[in-house]
């Protein structure tokens, strides 16, 4: 399944999806001319090709691996060893999601960064730094702001998980989880257009 052909002429919303941006933000680098490409003729269709936009993410230092795949990057923060390798496991096997990991919120920014995740898996209950430091630093960060923060934890009762999400999370997930909740809290974060 890996060998997506990545098409040679891409829309405006591949281009976002790619770059994990919203696709107003594709509209606005191509009407700017920073990210070349053309309309097509009698419509307000944008289309960009693919080198060019391989151009334009270099130019900006934008991780080209999300390009090749054009799959889902997920990220698990979470310092409980056992539960991410089987996390990190299924998710890559199961869903054909990309997986990258962070054992603590500090590593979490760091990763986050480079990794431009879609979902991030984030236990409430990390040792070095609150949860929710972690989500709104997410939530603050313009090129983060499309992903989505689902909240893991085994020991919240649901009064408080609830007040996770209206403090910035877009999930909860409860330990221990089936894995099917765990692919269908990622794919229902996903789905939620602004």
């Amino acid at each position: 399944m890996g060998t997506t052909k990545v098409k040679d002429v891409l829309t405006t919303g591949e281009v976002a999806k790619i770059c994990n941006v919203a696709p107003r933000t594709v509209s606005k680098w191509f009407d700017s001319g920073a990210l070349h490409g053309y309309r097509i003729p009698g419509s307000k269709d944008r289309r960009i090709p693919l080198n060019q936009l391989i151009r334009f993410m270099k130019q900006h230092g934008m991780p080209l691996n999300g390009l090749m795949t054009g799959c889902t990057r997920i990220m698990i923060v979470d310092d409980e060893q056992d539960i991410v390798e089987v996390l990190e496991k299924i998710l890559e096997d199961e869903a054909k999601y990309e997986v990258e990991v962070a054992k603590g919120g500090f590593a979490a920014g760091l990763t986050a960064e480079k990794f431009r995740p879609h979902v991030i898996l984030l236990d409430v209950h990390l040792s070095d730094v609150s949860a929710r430091e972690v989500a709104r630093q997410v939530k603050a960060n313009p090129d983060l702001q499309l992903t989505k923060v689902i909240a893991m934890s085994g020991k919240m009762t649901d009064e408080e998980s609830k007040g996770l999400m209206a403090g910035g999370f877009d999930g909860f997930l409860r330990k221990p989880f089936h894995v099917r909740q765990v692919i269908e809290a990622i794919e229902d974060a996903m789905a939620v257009v602004y």
